[in-house]
């Protein structure tokens, strides 16, 4: 008469997994190497990587991440500065201009006028050129936000950056009603950003 297998005193088969599907090891139990299942050194299967949260617009070195897109408030407050930064200068110079000039009431723009354009037009393409880029100006720098593609949250450059300048036109156009969009559009964009495909997001200070 046969007992049966010595480890298996009471003749029961050891579970069989379905057909085709390699067996699976009991909760807590290393696998043995060459089990299908053995994936790390220590024997226990290994969890798949879980995906990183889809975001069409990831924040710079954050794969993945959804960024803050940046409000109406800021966005105003950066252009503020930018303009201060641009023109205020050409301005000052220009009135240095009038109080010099022997009769305030027929004076022309002089040689201090002359520089301030220079000036404003010089700095005009800078800023855009660091917006490009970086995609802050000046004023985006001091606020906390950055200009940045829609798609996948890189920079512009300095192509987009002046197309979006130029498509900031339409904004104007109806009304001004585009620069007062992003207070109640779902991606905070104005006409510019839509047509170009780019947002303003938030980022650290410095």
């Amino acid at each position: 008469m046969s007992f049966g297998d010595p480890n298996n005193p009471y003749g029961q088969q050891p579970p069989q997994g379905r057909p085709g599907h390699p067996q699976q090891a009991p909760q807590g139990v290393p696998l043995q190497h060459g089990h299908p299942q053995y994936q790390n050194g220590y024997g226990y299967p290994q969890q798949p990587p879980q995906p990183a949260p889809y975001s069409a617009n990831p924040a710079p070195g954050m794969p993945g991440a959804i960024p803050e897109l940046a409000h109406w408030g800021l966005r105003v407050g950066a252009d503020l500065l930018d303009t201060l930064i641009i023109i205020g200068p050409m301005y000052a110079l220009g009135f240095i201009d009038l109080v010099t000039a022997t009769d305030p009431d027929t004076a022309e723009p002089g040689v201090f006028f002359v520089v301030g354009l220079v000036y404003a037009v010089a700095m005009g393409f800078f800023q855009l050129f660091k917006e490009g880029s970086t995609g802050q100006t000046t004023g985006k720098k001091a606020v906390g936000i950055s200009l940045r593609r829609e798609a996948d949250g890189s920079t512009c450059g300095f192509g987009l950056a002046f197309v979006r300048k130029l498509a900031h036109i339409l904004d104007s156009l109806p009304c001004h009603i585009g620069w007062l969009w992003p207070l109640w559009d779902p991606k905070k964009q104005t006409f510019a950003d839509k047509v170009c495909s780019t947002v303003v997001i938030r980022v650290p200070k410095g």
